[in-house]
Parts: C-alpha cells; structure tokens; sequence
C-alpha cells in the first residue's frame, strides 16, 4: 500500500454487503435525496453590481451584448441599462420570476394592467395570526372562531381550514374566506 491508503479495499461483487439481497433480508427502497443548488455568494453579487454601477453608458452597452447577445435599445437611458444588468444578475444567481408572475406580465397589455391584476390577485389572499377571532352570525346565532398555529378552532374542535368550519356551521359548501368576510364582496355591477 501506498502512502495515505487507509486499508480500505473497494467491494467487490463477492462481498456481502454486494450480493443480493437474502431472503431472510428483504430489500428496502433507497430514499431519493434531491440537493438543490449551492447558495449564492451574496458578497460577490453585490461587488458584481457596483462594479456595473461605475461602467459609463458605453460599457454598459457592451456588456448588455455580452449578457443578452444583441445591442440594447438605442434610446434606453444609462439609468435602466444599469437596472436591467443588475436584475439580470441577480436572477441569474438567485432565481429569476415565478411562473405564475411570468404569464401574468405576458397576459397584460400594460404595466399598469399588470399591477392592477397583481393587486387584485393579493386581495384573494387573507394573511391570519393566530390568536385572532373570527366572527359570524349565521340563522340568528353568532359563531366565532379561533386562528391557531396549525388551522382553526370552533365549538371545540380544530379544523384545516376555513371551509371546512362554514360547512360545519351551515352543513352547506362555502369558501370559508368568503362565509368570513375575508373576500371582498363585488356585485356585478360595481366598479374595480
């Protein structure tokens, strides 16, 4: 043996821990492990962004070729050309849109059409903390539930969620955001 061999020999298809498996061992599944990217330099990034934040409009120019493969816009401002290569870097390393957000962008036709879509998405969602108490009257009694950590409490039993308490109370189906008054309510013919 060499110097800085341990004595390790690899195994062979003659040794045990190799040959099929026994009757009296049966075989197990082998768990799949999925390793995500390494995480990002973030010092690096940062020192790559100040280092764009000091090229002057010409460079500018040059590396938007280098990143993008084709000449910037001939009209857009140092300003974004700047901004674009910093989102670009930073996508690169830290991921870039989700998709949902990608289709949203790509189905408006405006800038302001997106966020108004973007705000009207947000408003689907209702942010609870635990401990807080919802309320409701329902065929003339009031019924009030607690947020917990894990879902929600009413008449001493904890349910996942919202809908499952209002089918609960009413024994019909509802959005439970919506039986809460958690959604916005809009009637047809109201204005966004």
């Amino acid at each position: 043996m060499g110097p800085g061999c341990t004595g390790l020999q690899p195994e062979t298809a003659a040794s045990p821990a190799l040959a099929a498996p026994s009757a009296s061992r049966p075989e197990r599944p082998v768990p799949r492990i999925r390793i995500g990217p390494a995480l990002p330099d973030r010092e690096s990034l940062d020192a790559e962004i100040a280092r764009l934040r000091d090229l002057g409009v010409s460079e500018l120019r040059s590396r938007w070729h280098t990143v993008f493969g084709r000449q910037p816009p001939p009209h857009l401002p140092r300003h974004l050309l700047f901004r674009v290569l910093a989102y670009r870097l930073q996508a690169d390393q830290l991921g870039d849109l989700e998709a949902e957000t990608v289709r949203l962008l790509d189905r408006s036709g405006s800038p302001e059409k997106a966020g108004q879509r973007a705000v009207s998405m947000g408003q689907g969602t209702a942010e609870l903390r635990p401990g807080t108490t919802l309320g409701r009257e329902w065929n003339g009694q009031m019924h009030r539930v607690a947020v917990l950590t894990e879902g929600f409490a009413w008449n001493g039993k904890t349910y996942r969620s919202l809908t499952k308490v209002a089918f609960a109370i009413t024994g019909t189906r509802w959005s439970g955001p919506k039986f809460f008054g958690l959604r916005d309510r809009q009637s047809k013919g109201s204005a966004p």
